[in-house]
């Protein structure tokens, strides 16, 4: 039986480890972090500040202590405050660009949950673990009647999410990178 438990600060190492190994070859992060010498340390800061934001409020669930993980936003909690995160003026600008990419796409008004980041581990991947972490969101925006939504630059990931009940509400491009935003 799978066990999906909320996520503490003591799964930050594993969460972090997961997300850089699951995002390797993912478009976003590629984009994102466009220097081979420094992208896993990028990609490592950029995956400990979306923990840090989502560990305290308690939308991060994991499995196995971060093997497998998903990071929500609920309605109301991200202040949009963003510290400075460690990473290059480029890979800023380019998180910045994608950011207002996706943003039309989201309700302005009504409140929503957001998936932040679902991930696993490669090591333990094609055990449908994803499907499993990211249902107390699901699960959580149903009880309150609101929308989920997510967004996605891989292709592959759209089949997916639309297995697991999701469905494109919107694409977009920045630059050359595709973006599907998708809702349940």
């Amino acid at each position: 039986m799978i066990h999906v438990e909320r996520a503490t600060a003591a799964d930050r190492r594993q969460v972090v480890e997961t997300v850089v190994a699951a995002f390797d070859l993912d478009p976003a992060f590629r984009y994102f972090f466009r220097d081979p010498v420094t992208r896993d340390a990028e990609a490592a800061e950029f995956a400990g500040h979306l923990f840090d934001q989502r560990v305290a409020p308690g939308t991060t669930w994991v499995i196995s202590g971060g093997r497998s993980l998903a990071m929500w936003d609920a309605p109301g909690g991200w202040s949009g405050e963003e510290p400075k995160l460690a990473v290059s003026d480029e890979a800023l600008a380019r998180l910045d660009d994608y950011h207002r990419a996706v943003q039309g796409f989201f309700p302005r008004r009504e409140p929503f949950w957001y998936l932040g980041v679902l991930a696993t581990h490669p090591s333990h991947a094609g055990r449908r673990l994803a499907r499993e972490v990211m249902k107390p969101g699901l699960a959580a925006a149903a009880a309150a009647g609101l929308p989920a939504y997510l967004e996605t630059t891989n292709e592959n990931n759209v089949a997916m999410y639309e297995r697991a009940g999701w469905r494109v509400s919107g694409s977009t491009h920045l630059d050359d990178l595709p973006i599907w935003v998708l809702t349940q």
